[in-house]
């Protein structure tokens, strides 16, 4: 029996080779992964430390470091910003350039109304903060006219300096501060500043003056912890004159405000109205009724509220001779009754919104406009576009303008026409419901006029303002001109004194 022929075997796959890359491949890209694992954790890690540790402190500051430089060398992100206030901005309706225009340049009207006042000499638009020591230093009126040292409880990091006066005690250095001159209260803070180790010989922008400094970190931030805190006695004081008004005894901002009430609170500090109380011109917030401009208004008519027991009044005006009222800056007043504070909205939240810096967030201490910086400012609750927010603003803004020009002419004619009266021969008794109304007229204008956000903080509010402003204006000018009127055209409500007899009528035909 014949085998068969064997049959060739079929060659066997490189199963070895194969294996052994497959091997080889997998244990790289398992290499590969786990270093890319490892390296997104301690990635996160160290993120997270970042966040964790936010500054390393190398300079000690303290409570009378004024000067922002060493904040600086700690808090390097929060200083370069600050240090951008130095550069000029400006909007369509405010700011300018290194020097930035008189504001009478655009409302012409405004020399009138402060007519016997410093401010007819020298009232400039708005500046960034690292100037707002240098230019109060140098405006006319200050260099023309004596002002009180209670000037500076605003424009300069002063605490230290309220400390050192008052021996420890921050209030009692305040009033003793304020009654200064404000050239030997300045010179006071020079005193303090030139001797703490740690000033730099006032070099940041803004200020040339060794030891003196305008508001910085240690104003708004506890040196120990970096929390906000208010620092102003002026604001401790109002804040708590008005919470006692709202019915809360005995409120210590510094204790019982909330984190997001503080980021308006250290703003509000100076961007509000005031006055100097008294011959020692100690400075004070009028809230003891509200923040509304009737309810500021009603305090300084109360003589009670005056130990001389008259209402209060910052200058007669020279051309008419009114006891009128300055309003200053009052954007924390006029805030507070805006649909942003009702949301909950903070300053910050505009004019130093949070930035990404690293893993860190901070705000932006660049304080501006918002229009400025609309992204992070704006959009990040107003989901439009950035053409349609900016649209939107000023067009609230160019509507108060024309508001505010008119109510600023209604002034001029009520000034007329009271100036018409008196070259005429009208009393001063003559005038005494003119004049009062002239006081009402011109604080309204003043209050809406001297508030840095052209309406925009709250404009239904700063519109109805305006509009008493142009009435009480109306009236005013119609009880001067009508002094020399018949009485019964004078007060047309007033009936004659003999009344005439109703005409009879005839009887018709029966």
């Amino acid at each position: 029996m014949i085998s068969p022929e064997p049959t060739a075997a079929a060659p066997k796959p490189p199963a070895r080779r194969w294996s052994k890359w497959i091997f080889i491949a997998t244990v790289l890209v398992v290499a590969l992964v786990s270093a890319g694992v490892a390296g997104l954790l301690v990635n996160i890690f160290n993120h997270k430390q970042e966040e964790k540790n936010i500054y390393l402190r190398l300079v000690n500051v303290t409570a009378d470091t004024t000067d922002p430089a060493p904040w600086g060398i700690n808090w390097p992100h929060e200083y370069d910003s600050y240090k951008m206030t130095s550069t000029p901005t400006k909007t369509q309706f405010g700011g300018g350039d290194t020097l930035p225009p008189e504001k009478a340049e655009s409302f012409p009207w405004l020399t009138r109304m402060f007519a016997g006042y410093a401010f007819s000499l020298d009232y400039r638009d708005r500046h960034g903060h690292a100037f707002m020591l240098l230019d109060q230093e140098n405006t006319r009126r200050v260099t023309e006219k004596q002002q009180p040292g209670a000037c500076l409880h605003c424009h300069a990091s002063i605490i230290p300096t309220y400390r050192r006066i008052g021996e420890g005690d921050v209030m009692k250095g305040f009033e003793a501060v304020c009654a200064m001159k404000y050239q030997d209260a300045h010179a006071e803070i020079v005193k303090t500043g030139s001797s703490n180790p740690n000033d730099s010989n006032g070099q940041q922008p803004g200020t040339h003056i060794a030891g003196a400094h305008p508001v910085s970190c240690v104003d708004c931030h506890d040196p120990k912890s970096m929390e906000l805190r208010v620092t102003r006695p002026g604001f401790i004081r109002g804040i708590a004159a008005l919470k006692k008004h709202q019915g809360i005894e005995q409120y210590d901002v510094n204790r019982d405000a909330t984190r997001q009430e503080m980021r308006s609170f250290v703003c509000g500090q100076c961007h509000v109205e005031y006055y100097f109380r008294g011959d020692q011109k100690t400075l004070t917030y009028p809230w003891a009724n509200g923040t509304k401009v009737e309810e500021i208004e009603a305090y300084y008519d109360n003589h009670s509220n005056f130990a001389d027991s008259k209402p209060f009044t910052d200058w007669l005006h020279k051309e008419t001779g009114a006891k009128t009222l300055k309003a200053q800056h009052p954007e924390f007043e006029t805030w507070s009754q805006g649909i942003h504070a009702r949301s909950g909205v903070s300053c910050a939240d505009c004019h130093m919104p949070y930035k990404r810096e690293g893993a860190t967030k901070v705000s932006d201490h660049w304080v501006r406009s918002p229009l400025l910086n609309i992204n992070r400012a704006c959009q990040v609750c107003h989901h439009y576009d950035e053409t349609e927010i900016r649209s939107r603003v000023e067009t609230i803004q160019t509507r108060h303008v024309a508001l505010l020009q008119r109510a600023g002419q209604s002034l001029v004619g009520m000034l007329d026409a009271v100036k018409v009266a008196k070259a005429n021969g009208a009393t001063d008794a003559q005038l005494q419901s003119a004049l009062a109304l002239h006081r009402k007229a011109q604080w309204r204008l003043d209050f809406v006029a001297a508030e840095n956000s052209m309406g925009f903080h709250a404009p239904q509010e700063s519109a109805r303002v305006l509009a008493e402003s142009i009435d009480y204006s109306n009236q005013a000018r119609i009880a001067a001109l009508s002094i020399f009127l018949p009485e019964n055209i004078r007060n047309p409500n007033t009936p004659p004194a003999t009344q005439p007899t109703a005409p009879t009528r005839s009887a018709g035909p029966s």
